[in-house]
């Protein structure tokens, strides 16, 4: 890999670094620091006798180490027990600004909405030191704590623990620690014309429960972004977790180098779409195997979900599955959507369009034996996995175009 790529971490010129990767060319500490600014000196593992939770250590946002290095003078991040149940002992997810030294994930909060809090840093309209008031943001249902959360076969893409921040990580955040949720959790009503139309059609019932005579229908929902475990997304993917990381880093153009510099930890924030998740009915009979369950996973399609293209037909898979999930929750069971937000099973609408014309333009035209082979053709991708956050492990009904096994 060009050494142009690796840089110098938390340093100023002062500071002695340990460099631990082949990769880490030495250089001189100021050309490859930007506004080089002394960082406070850290003291290791330092806690409250009382509660045995670090005290938080600030660095200023004038401070800007292009990447940060395993064992390098002031870097202490706050450990992380991936898995573990008690979430005492498993340990907040850090990635904010406010806590470089003592940050545990690779990456940064929202996702690849991230760009546009710098956006609004650059122009002035937010404070870099902002910390969001967090006062009546809980869960307004319950969801877990399930089995799932304690098996890091089963919860690698997502922290189990992100919609309940100022629940279980209250006394850290009252010390005055950045700890950002990655899930919220809320109730609404969807308000679908299909549902109209199902209901006139008398496919559907109005229960004023589940369904209201308006067609609109009561969900619960969960938005979630995406919190990565490296060394479980690598045994998924049956590469190892080295591989994984520099892949990660050469296909970003070396957006992330802690990926590289870091391998202590363990976790990273991934600037792509999260997903939501829609629940029609009680969401804690979503783990009994007694109670009925539909389930769709859907991949985000703007052009069909929003706009009704006619190349595309996802919306009425989508719909369908809303259908069905609505009567098994009048049932007495539960429906649930996974809504991913990676376009077309992670192309994005340039190359989903590219695809488009490919099928349009092939000879015969356009047909369903081919679409596969036209979308390998000009993407190469495939999907992969769904969470099992909610503790679903078994489908009694699910709402695929195809059959596919997904485990839970």
């Amino acid at each position: 890999m060009p050494p142009a790529i690796v840089a110098s971490g938390l340093l100023d010129e002062t500071m002695t670094i340990k460099r631990v990767h082949s990769l880490d060319e030495p250089k001189s500490p100021t050309s490859t620091t930007m506004n080089t600014i002394d960082s406070p000196v850290k003291k290791k593992g330092r806690k409250d006798k009382d509660d045995e939770i670090p005290q938080p250590e600030f660095t200023t946002t004038e401070h800007i180490p292009i990447t940060t290095h395993t064992n390098a003078f002031g870097v202490d991040p706050v450990p992380v027990l991936w898995s573990h149940p008690n979430p005492q002992i498993r340990g907040p997810i850090i990635s904010t600004v406010r806590h470089a030294a003592q940050r545990n994930a690779i990456g940064a909060h929202q996702g690849s909405y991230c760009i546009y809090t710098g956006l609004a840093v650059a122009a002035g309209k937010l404070d870099p030191d902002y910390v969001p008031n967090l006062k009546g943001t809980s869960p307004v249902f319950k969801i877990g704590p399930h089995p799932s959360w304690a098996d890091p076969k089963k919860i690698s893409a997502l922290d189990p623990f992100g919609h309940a921040t100022t629940e279980v990580y209250g006394d850290w955040l009252k010390k005055g620690w950045d700890i950002r949720p990655t899930m919220a959790v809320t109730q609404a009503h969807l308000d679908l014309p299909e549902c109209r139309e199902a209901l006139a059609a008398g496919r559907l019932k109005a229960d004023g429960k589940i369904l209201k005579a308006s067609g609109q229908s009561i969900v619960s929902k969960a938005a979630i972004e995406p919190v990565w475990y490296l060394p479980e997304i690598a045994r998924r993917f049956e590469t190892t977790e080295t591989h994984l990381r520099r892949s990660i880093f050469r296909m970003t153009n070396g957006m992330y180098p802690e990926l590289i510099t870091r391998p202590d930890i363990k976790v990273f924030l991934p600037p792509i779409g999260g997903l939501t998740i829609y629940i029609w009915g009680d969401p804690e009979t979503i783990p009994d195997e007694n109670i009925e369950l539909t389930c769709r996973v859907h991949d985000e399609c703007n052009g069909s979900d929003v706009f009704g293209s006619d190349i595309c037909t996802c919306r009425p898979y989508l719909t369908h599955a809303i259908e069905e999930c609505i009567k098994t929750a009048q049932k007495g069971g539960c429906g649930i959507v996974i809504y991913f937000r990676k376009e077309g099973r992670s192309l994005g609408e340039v190359t989903k369009y590219l695809v488009y014309n490919t099928r349009k333009r092939q000879e015969g035209g356009d047909s369903a034996e081919r679409y596969f082979e036209c979308t390998e053709q000009v993407a190469g991708k495939y999907q992969w996995n769904t969470p099992p956050w909610t503790g679903v492990h078994i489908h009694t009904q699910l709402c695929f175009v195809q059959i596919v096994a997904i485990v839970f």
